[in-house]
């Protein structure tokens, strides 16, 4: 079977190892831009995703470059505690869960990718533009600006936005909680998120909040950004833990790009063509999920084509769990825990138990993981999707 991938990213290298380790190995990836660079700022890979690029045999690489995440915290924006939990390793995954930059994980990518298919299997400055190719698959792995996607829907239009702007940005900073904490400090409307990437010391940091008027394009996730602007929305976020302010104004630079997804399709895959990654489920960067789950497309799909030959096992498996994924990113996913402490207790709260309880916090965590594919239990003893 010959494949063609359109999209060097994430999803599209990992699609093209996946089917390389399943014994498909006739593949050729387009890359629209000239040179794939270490671009971007962090990502958390969660357990499931670190899972299929261990059974790739990666493991060691990507232990190399990311920082396995030891909680997830969530606070008020007073800096009070709401609700944390062990992550990775410590919270009886068999697999860590590491934040990363997304271009070093690019880049790990691309060179396995090279290592195993050869260098010509990547051609860079080559945009796939429509529905037309000489292979007997294409699998559209390029973006929330698909033209593969818009090929197949045509008319969809842009990414719908919801009125929030995120700006991202990283800083060097002193280690916070435990040095490997990824932190969510809001009100359910603005907020700020920060996790160690690199060497530990470079902060990767994430502010949110509602935008009046338009957007600048959406989908884009590289508008520089005016830092003095984004301080200014956080000027007295000061924790006795954490800087806010402080770290917004330390960045280089920062990125501004609208919080936008794409609409639930009705189906992925139509003749010789089939969508993976944001070409078929952009979400929400709720609950850490979007190059997870493109990691876990590629493996479905690789698994897929190679037992039966077709994609249709793929998408009856993967449509369905990332539309409810996407459903569930819109309504806050487990990030609404800070609206309800906000709700329930606007000023601050004595006890946290008192404004949203225990059970209510951890169904709150539990549910997200059963519906993003990666509650513990059932993720470590779920059947591989290695075919050999």
């Amino acid at each position: 079977m010959r494949i063609t991938i359109a999209g060097g990213g994430i999803g599209g290298l990992a699609t093209a190892l996946s089917l390389h380790a399943a014994g498909l190995d006739d593949i050729v990836i387009h890359e629209a831009a000239q040179e794939i660079r270490p671009l971007g700022v962090g990502i958390n890979l969660l357990p499931h995703a670190v899972r299929e690029l261990t059974e790739l045999g990666l493991a060691d690489r990507l232990a190399q470059i990311g920082v396995p995440t030891a909680e997830l915290a969530y606070f008020n924006r007073y800096g009070q505690a709401i609700w944390s939990e062990p992550r990775g390793l410590g919270a009886g995954y068999r697999w860590p869960q590491y934040s990363v930059h997304r271009g070093r994980l690019q880049l790990l990518l691309l060179d396995a990718v090279r290592e195993r298919l050869g260098a010509r299997s990547v051609r860079t400055g080559s945009r796939i533009t429509g529905l037309r190719h000489d292979s007997d698959l294409l699998i559209g792995a390029d973006g929330i600006h698909s033209a593969v996607r818009a090929a197949l829907f045509p008319g969809e239009g842009a990414p719908p936005w919801n009125g929030l702007m995120l700006w991202r940005g990283t800083t060097y900073g002193e280690p916070f909680l435990t040095g490997r904490s990824m932190i969510m400090a809001g009100d359910g409307t603005q907020k700020f998120v920060a996790y160690p990437i690199g060497d530990g010391r470079l902060i990767n940091w994430i502010a949110e909040r509602p935008l009046d008027g338009e957007p600048p394009e959406r989908g884009k996730w590289n508008c520089p950004a005016n830092l003095a602007t984004v301080v200014e929305h956080f000027c007295d976020w000061r924790f006795d833990w954490l800087d806010v302010p402080g770290i917004i104004a330390g960045a280089e630079a920062a990125f501004a790009y609208p919080m936008v997804d794409r609409d639930p399709l009705p189906y992925w895959t139509k003749d010789d063509v089939v969508l993976l990654g944001d070409a078929a489920h952009a979400m929400y960067p709720v609950g850490s999920n979007g190059a997870s789950q493109a990691i876990i497309d590629a493996r479905v799909l690789a698994h897929s084509l190679a037992t039966t030959g077709t994609a249709t096992a793929y998408e009856d498996i993967r449509r369905p769990a990332t539309t409810a994924l996407q459903r569930a990113n819109r309504s806050q996913g487990p990030d609404v825990v800070l609206r309800l402490a906000h709700e329930r207790a606007p000023g601050g709260f004595k006890d946290i138990e008192q404004a949203v309880p225990l059970a209510e916090r951890a169904e709150i965590a539990a549910s997200y993981k059963r519906t993003a594919g990666f509650d513990p239990t059932l993720l470590n003893e779920r059947a591989s999707w290695s075919v050999r």
